[in-house]
């Protein structure tokens, strides 16, 4: 029988809720959500990877009841706050010196397309429109509105809407885990670049950017690689007058480490696409970050019709962004970054514990405050499970009875916590994670 609801929920095959009743969350705190019959569940993947500092937490309810005193929303175009200025400074100041423009969205996707028209609309506004197309790595995601697919390698999200998006180049990404060169994240020098070089060397006159997650590749399962690839990157882009686009929406704000993935290059990108985090996941907000070249290509008499024409409704939204300078402070008077540091190698050490040298463990990956297992079928030839027997899918609904939403990519089970986790929360996380692993394996 079909859910009762009228609501249709993404990422989902509604089908399933026949079998498996959906979940109403009637409250949350910390890091557990509380159902409407008063059962709690670890929100292991800080729903959907946006919430840092836990849920029903005192400062940002503050800072969102002090600004909903004084206006809830104003059109974003020539009408300025004070909380939009104080986020976009304090962005600049912690990002590369090169980064001085900061272009507000909603969501992570409108940043994405964002970046991407600004990146065209500086080649057309200089005498080079022939730059029309992007490079993009195959389990890179950017969004799922139609730009952003336009340059998601997972096709799982692009291939239905294949026949209506604008073609681009895509190119063999790292895929750490299954080398092709036998070498590992910490001894190789990123020998798998030589796919983006020769994209970028036989597409150079036609290539206006290439996008992609530094570090971290999320939702194209989890993949993590060396910062010697985004050197390479960096060199090579500026070599071929291409734009680099780092979407650092899932991986920003202290995720792999350091507050942004790309100081662990040592490279500042054109474009810096960021959101989830930047509000502790309390409300919707992205940004667009870029430098002066960008920015005087559209800085003009009107006439000339080189204005930057994109917006959005809910552009600068006054109370997403009074939360986002709430979190930026709370990244500042409680030095989260370093204190995250010592914290989780903690859950580090302890999954290595639990499933290291374990039947069927693939591969377990950590970067910063991220975590993933791999599990497959066969460990010596890395063979993966038959994806239509939802292993992972399994997995995750044995967690949800055991007290955790332990949400799966396919079947790779990962760990993305709000930072306030204790010690002891992360032990029992990693224990029921273990539990229900192999209660189906």
């Amino acid at each position: 029988m079909k859910p009762s609801t009228p609501v249709w929920h993404p990422c989902t095959q509604m089908k399933d809720h026949e079998t498996y009743p959906i979940i109403k969350i009637d409250r949350a705190d910390g890091i557990y959500l509380f159902d409407d019959k008063g059962n709690s569940y670890i929100d292991a993947v800080s729903s959907w990877w946006v919430n840092l500092f836990g849920h029903n937490n005192p400062r940002l309810k503050r800072a969102l009841r002090d600004q909903l005193d004084k206006v809830e929303h104003v059109i974003f175009a020539g009408i300025t706050h004070n909380p939009a200025e104080i986020l976009a400074k304090d962005l600049v100041d912690i990002t590369p010196e090169k980064l001085t423009r900061v272009f507000f969205a909603d969501i992570g996707s409108a940043a994405v397309e964002s970046a991407m028209k600004l990146s065209y609309g500086y080649r057309k506004n200089t005498g080079n429109e022939k730059k029309n197309r992007y490079i993009y790595l195959d389990s890179g995601y950017h969004g799922e509105t139609l730009g952003a697919l336009s340059v998601c390698g997972e096709q799982l999200y692009s291939e239905l809407f294949g026949a209506i998006m604008i073609e681009n180049i895509r190119v063999q990404g790292p895929d750490c885990y299954r080398c092709p060169f036998n070498k590992t994240r910490e001894n190789c020098d990123a020998e798998c670049f030589f796919h983006m070089e020769k994209a970028m060397a036989e597409n150079k006159d036609a290539v206006t950017a290439v996008i992609l997650e530094p570090l971290l590749q999320c939702a194209g399962g989890f993949k993590m690689y060396p910062p010697v690839y985004l050197k390479k990157l960096v060199k090579a882009a500026e070599h071929y007058n291409i734009h680099t686009i780092f979407d650092e929406i899932a991986c920003g704000f202290g995720r792999t480490g350091t507050m942004f993935a790309l100081e662990q290059a040592g490279v500042c990108p054109d474009f810096l696409c960021l959101s989830k985090g930047i509000t502790s996941g309390y409300l919707p907000l992205s940004v667009v970050m870029t430098h002066e070249e960008i920015y005087d290509a559209f800085y003009d008499e009107y006439t000339t019709l080189k204005a930057f024409l994109h917006s959005h409704s809910y552009t600068g939204n006054p109370l997403a962004c009074a939360c986002g300078v709430e979190t930026m402070k709370i990244f500042r008077e409680d030095d989260v970054i370093n204190a995250n540091r010592k914290k989780f190698p903690v859950m580090h050490e302890y999954i290595n514990k639990k499933f290291g040298g374990k039947p069927h463990v693939g591969e377990i990956r950590h970067l910063g405050c991220v975590s993933a297992i791999e599990l497959v079928e066969d460990t010596s030839t890395r063979k993966s499970f038959d994806w239509k027997k939802r292993t992972g899918f399994q997995i995750f609904r044995k967690a949800i009875g055991k007290g955790a939403y332990l949400r799966n990519l396919g079947d790779i089970i990962y760990f993305m916590t709000p930072y306030i986790i204790t010690e002891d929360e992360m032990v029992r996380l990693v224990d029921i994670a273990y539990e229900s692993v192999y209660e189906v394996l």
